[in-house]
């Protein structure tokens, strides 16, 4: 709430107040033999309850998986944002990107606007189905609205934006990649259908609030001298966007990956786009229970990088040091580490690194 994570205390307190409500829902679930309530389903309830007490003016409220049945999804929202969609969660999603994005689609809602970034061809005709379907309006990455300008600069990029009715000139974002200055555009849109029913915002106050963004864990150096990065790409799309911008932004020689990944992932395809950016990699895993086993997962790197250029290394702060070392083993200063492939091997990183 504000920018700051709810207080432990209050955390405790919102749980409590719904406890009750929790209690009747499991009870009843376990009654029809149903499944209980998931970890992450509780935590929305106890978010959307926070929210309501404090109350906030505006909610961001990210969709956990798809769209149309996520507990999120129970929130009337006047504006939707679909950025880029790929295939993840297959599982439960689909298999192809038509079948993503239709679960997607179901968080666009009646007589709302649905802001939306670019979008591969293929999806395009099932977000313009459900849009004539419930009567929402679009506003589109490169038609009402987007990128006029990019220049990578010390720390992040310059960025000239096309709001809906007025440009931003020199907006500092210091985030790296041309994914996250369309997403910087994908926000502007959003914030300017919601606060200012389309019109243009005050131009000092949009630098200001770019300026101040962080992401942790998204291409995030933890340590310089050699440098360490951290991404929590966890799906082919992502591992392409990281390579990309790491390729555009940094100059690292060597470059060695510290790459661990979720069992329901697709591990083939996160290395696949991440050989040519990669001198050599380092396979271990996170303290998740998800985590692919090293052996597993360094079988799939074998052949996607060589035997040569792969070692494996069960635990996390190990593999960080011997990444460290493979970086600095030809004296050069240029060297640097890349850490990746599951949000969960981030975070155990940056709580490695002192970032928690």
């Amino acid at each position: 709430v504000d920018g700051d994570p709810l207080p432990g205390e209050r955390f405790a307190e919102v749980y409590r107040e719904i406890e009750p409500y929790l209690n009747l829902v499991d009870a009843k679930a376990a009654a029809d033999a149903a499944p209980g309530l998931t970890f992450f389903e509780v935590l929305v309830a106890l978010a959307y309850a926070a929210f309501a007490d404090a109350p906030v003016d505006v909610a961001a409220v990210e969709v956990g998986m798809g769209g149309s049945w996520d507990a999120t999804s129970v929130v009337d929202a006047e504006v939707a944002v679909l950025t880029p969609i790929s295939l993840d969660h297959q599982h439960f999603l689909g298999d192809d990107l038509s079948s993503v994005a239709r679960e997607k689609a179901g968080i666009i809602r009646p007589g709302r606007v649905a802001v939306l970034g670019r979008q591969p061809e293929q999806v395009v005709p099932v977000l313009r189905d459900r849009l004539a379907e419930v009567g929402a309006t679009a506003v589109r990455d490169g038609e009402e609205f987007g990128v006029l300008r990019r220049d990578v600069a010390v720390g992040g990029q310059l960025l000239t934006l096309q709001g809906l009715n007025a440009v931003y000139e020199d907006v500092f974002l210091p985030l790296h990649g041309v994914h996250q200055a369309h997403n910087a555009a994908c926000a502007l849109a959003a914030v300017e259908t919601l606060l200012a029913g389309g019109a243009g915002l005050d131009g000092h106050v949009v630098e200001a609030a770019f300026a101040g963004m962080d992401s942790p864990g998204r291409m995030e150096l933890l340590r310089r001298s050699p440098a360490l990065l951290a991404d929590a790409a966890h799906n082919p799309a992502g591992a392409a966007a990281l390579a990309d911008a790491v390729e555009e932004s940094f100059n690292f020689d060597p470059l060695v990956g510290v790459i661990g990944v979720l069992t329901d992932k697709d591990a083939l395809g996160i290395l696949v786009a991440l050989d040519g950016l990669l001198d050599s990699v380092v396979i271990t895993r996170s303290s998740s229970p998800r985590s692919m086993d090293v052996d597993d997962l360094a079988a799939i790197a074998v052949d996607v990088f060589g035997e040569d250029r792969v070692e494996v290394v069960e635990r996390l702060d190990d593999a960080i040091d011997v990444a460290v070392t493979r970086a600095e083993s030809d004296g050069k200063l240029t060297g640097g580490v890349l850490l990746t492939g599951s949000i969960t091997l981030v975070a155990d990183a940056r709580v490695l690194l002192g970032r928690a």
